[in-house]
């Protein structure tokens, strides 16, 4: 059997998955042909090697910070966006195990007639099994982002680095679709991040990510086999490091 070209930089990773970019082209929903390609590309990084934990949003379904243009209190449209990122979890690991690779979908908000209920000793052991976990429900609390929530596991699971697939290509000084002038940034460390309010995750998902030492690797999801491309150093990525 010939050896694989790509070679995983990390033994385990939390990938953070927006909702946003399970629904493809269409306005809101789950894309059939999106989740497809995305979990293709979950398995092949899986089999390079490396441990992986996906951390998912619900923007595809619903944004708890909407709640207030719908005139819900914000605590309980973050208790929906919680509850949209478990339905994406459980697609995502319904995708994959049709690939034939193990999956688990785990929410911080515990359903268990639905999946498994969260837990960091269940995590690592499902990751320890080589099966792909899907971390539904955020942190559990509303007021955070799924961003901080995926720092948090990333932290929690000793993850050797974070995986932010978003629809840009990486980190820039403003939204390249807004500012044809925006510059982007092969590498920054969290506290410029910080700093300069790079929005392209939360104040203290950096903050977190810095404390515990984990880098951030900031890529587009839109290109087929992304993933192992981020996972193995190669494609266009910035880096925000400590």
């Amino acid at each position: 059997m010939s050896a694989s070209p790509l070679s995983p930089k990390w033994k385990r990773v939390v990938v953070k998955l927006s909702g946003e970019a399970l629904q493809g082209g269409q306005t809101h929903g789950l894309d059939s042909a999106t989740l497809d390609r995305i979990a293709d590309d979950l398995v092949a990084a899986a089999d390079l090697g490396t441990e992986i934990a996906v951390v998912v949003g619900g923007g595809n379904f619903f944004r708890g910070i909407q709640g207030a243009d719908k005139g819900i209190e914000r605590a309980r449209a973050d208790s929906i966006g919680m509850l949209a990122t478990v339905m994406n979890a459980l697609a995502i690991e319904y995708a994959i195990e049709k690939r034939g690779r193990a999956a688990r979908a785990l929410s911080a908000v515990p359903m268990p007639s639905l999946c498994e209920p969260y837990s960091r000793q269940a995590a690592l052991h499902h990751l320890a099994k080589r099966r792909i976990v899907i971390l539904a429900g955020g942190t559990g609390n509303p007021f955070f982002t799924t961003d901080t929530g995926a720092a948090l596991r990333g932290a929690e699971l000793s993850c050797d680095a974070i995986l932010k697939a978003t629809q840009v290509d990486g980190v820039y000084s403003a939204d390249p679709k807004k500012d044809p002038n925006a510059i982007r940034y092969e590498r920054v460390t969290q506290d410029e991040a910080i700093a300069k309010n790079l929005a392209v995750m939360d104040t203290a998902a950096f903050a977190l990510a810095r404390e515990n030492r984990i880098p951030i690797i900031v890529f587009s999801i839109a290109e087929p086999c992304a993933i192992t491309a981020a996972l193995s150093g190669q494609g266009r990525a910035t880096l925000v490091a400590p």
